[in-house]
């Protein structure tokens, strides 16, 4: 199973996940957070459902650096992200079933619809530059 607690001993790893082509996601999250803390077995066994996949537990106080400008409104926050395409930033439940599905209607996408999907909105456009994970992890 790849999955991480991120710290700096490991950027390298999940930079290279990413340069990889290998899909990244990630939960963002804060250990004063008791959604959070429940949510940790639940991401941990999303992992092991997908363990082909990569996945990241980041702590935002303790990777502050890493994090830096990123907006999160609550948590979790979930980042599904593959190579240099950022095809997943927000809010989610944290609901297993339902990262799973989130999860898996990214895996069935090709690069180019997900190329399309970056470039499709402000929004969207805005994360590729601002959420994109490559660039916090070789800064």
């Amino acid at each position: 199973m790849n999955f991480l607690t991120l710290d700096k001993s490991n950027c390298a790893n999940v930079a290279r996940w990413l340069t990889d082509g290998k899909w990244v996601t990630a939960c963002l999250c804060a250990a004063w957070c008791d959604t959070c803390t429940s949510y940790r077995a639940k991401f941990a066994e999303l992992a092991s459902m997908h363990p082909e996949q990569c996945f990241v537990w980041i702590d935002i106080e303790d990777q502050a650096d890493l994090v830096g400008d990123l907006d999160i409104d609550n948590f979790p926050t979930l980042l599904i992200q593959r190579l240099d395409v950022v095809s997943f930033f927000g809010t989610a439940l944290p609901d297993l079933n339902l990262a799973d599905r989130l999860l898996r209607a990214q895996l069935d996408k090709s690069q180019l619809e997900l190329d399309r999907e970056a470039a499709s909105s402000e929004e969207r456009r805005n994360w590729q530059k601002v959420c994109n994970l490559l660039p916090r992890l070789t800064a």
